[in-house]
């Protein structure tokens, strides 16, 4: 099943469209150029056969077969626990932001499972590696920005010390969702917090971005950026 997989893949291919991707992509050049509705539509395809079969045997040698994997994930109909186990054997698979973030998008079921994922993420928020990290911080900005989790969430990203540039933009990502669902919350926070001027200040910067931030609050918030910076 794995080659025909892959020879569906090579099908699909765009020059033009991986090109574009893998300019995105820094440190990769293993992007064939399929787009993302298509591979959803070959994972969904995935899913209705021996998907388990297929995640045990799947080569993983382009950008798109490990894509492919994660969106799978998201497509099988199985218990939370059991999806779980399929998560944790994937993350060690995750070497850029594209994945990351897409693979994310795709665990829909952490929002009505929020408890469950909050333990399963917390090595992951507690790792050394970058890419580990970034997926529980991207996973926490999807699923767990609400007023229940907002407390934590916001002393998780404030214990995070790690120097990898998307630890540090996940942060930062994380912290502009914050503001603008629970700005009372985060602004508390932004007060008294002990991150890492970069990523604060990158954090603003998002902020200020976003349409749903009236000008008025938008000039409060550029006010507040540290002048003693990295950036």
């Amino acid at each position: 099943m794995a080659v025909s997989v892959r020879e569906q893949l090579f099908s699909l291919a765009d020059e033009e469209y991986r090109k574009f991707s893998a300019a995105l992509i820094p440190n990769i050049s293993n992007v064939l150029g399929v787009r993302l509705p298509e591979l959803r539509k070959l994972a969904k395809q995935i899913a209705k056969g021996d998907w388990r079969n297929y995640l045990k045997e799947a080569d993983s040698d382009y950008f798109e077969e490990i894509m492919l994997q994660g969106m799978l994930i998201e497509y099988v109909k199985e218990d939370v626990d059991v999806k779980l186990k399929y998560v944790a054997a994937f993350v060690p698979k995750i070497d850029n932001w594209s994945v990351c973030d897409s693979f994310c998008t795709g665990l829909k079921f952490a929002k009505t499972n929020q408890e469950i994922v909050w333990e399963f993420l917390q090595p992951y928020l507690n790792s050394s590696l970058e890419y580990e990290i970034r997926f529980g911080i991207v996973m926490l900005l999807d699923y767990f920005i609400d007023v229940l989790y907002i407390d934590r969430v916001l002393q998780v990203l404030d214990t995070i010390k790690h120097e990898g540039y998307y630890v540090k933009m996940a942060a930062a990502w994380a912290l502009s969702i914050c503001y603008i669902k629970l700005p009372e919350s985060t602004m508390a926070y932004f007060t008294t917090c002990s991150i890492d001027d970069f990523t604060f200040n990158k954090a603003l910067q998002k902020i200020t971005e976003s349409y749903r931030v009236d000008p008025e609050t938008k000039k409060l918030i550029r006010s507040m950026k540290r002048k003693a910076t990295t950036e």
